[in-house]
């Protein structure tokens, strides 16, 4: 039996692939996969058979099929596990404006998020370019808002990336160089060439929401149309 198809039974019997497809949808993939791989210890503590005196016959059973879902989870790659959760979110139906932003900085990404849901976008965050590269696959957002310097790939080889798929992808980037001159004269040449929003640290949220409102619009379909730097 293929091993995604029996650890998708067991996450299905534990109750967790809705819960963490929810937590996919909403967080990514770091997000997701600490969930996952941290129930089995959770799980473990609940349904301890000496922990459940009154109902120990089914806690063993219950503590067997845990046991047997660790086994199968330290087999499964990242990935994999990550590619199963993926699948079975249903596509876009809603018509609020699609963000994905992608930041490694864990308060900046929370902020960016909070406050555009609040906004009343539809958003999904990823810590690394290539986390945003799989979220950008399945999320198909209609806006990218990512960091210029973050881990695996960067923001500019991310969107060189994605543009391979969708020539008129929207970009803000948000840039803070600290003197890495190579990374600045890229970044300038792509907001020449396709006209890519850019915010430089330290910015207002006032900012970072009329950027995001210009480019967001059904209007603004040509990107290298407009160049924006804040």
């Amino acid at each position: 039996m293929n091993i995604a198809y029996e650890l998708e039974n067991e996450l299905v019997y534990l109750g967790l692939l809705d819960k963490a497809r929810e937590i996919y949808s909403e967080l990514g993939e770091d997000a997701v996969l600490s969930y996952i791989r941290s129930s089995y210890r959770l799980l473990s503590k609940v349904y301890h058979p000496d922990h459940n005196p009154r109902n120990r016959g089914k806690a063993e059973a219950i503590q067997q099929r845990l046991n047997r879902f660790n086994k199968i989870l330290d087999q499964m790659p990242d990935d994999v596990l990550v590619d199963l959760i993926m699948k079975g979110i249903p596509s876009q139906t809603s018509t609020k404006k699609r963000i994905l932003i992608v930041e490694d900085e864990d308060s900046l990404r929370e902020l960016f998020k909070d406050v555009l849901l609040v906004e009343g976008y539809d958003v999904r965050v990823a810590g690394d370019g290539l986390s945003g590269y799989k979220q950008f696959c399945q999320f198909e957002p209609d806006l990218l808002l990512a960091d210029v310097v973050i881990p695996k790939i960067t923001g500019l080889a991310l969107v060189r990336k994605l543009r391979r798929m969708a020539p008129r992808i929207k970009v803000i980037f948000v840039s803070g160089f600290f003197g890495i001159e190579r990374l600045k004269k890229e970044l300038d040449q792509e907001i020449s060439k396709y006209g890519y929003g850019v915010l430089s640290k330290p910015f207002k949220i006032s900012q970072l929401l009329e950027l995001v409102e210009i480019f967001v619009q059904d209007s603004f379909e040509e990107p290298g149309k407009l160049n924006v730097y804040i």
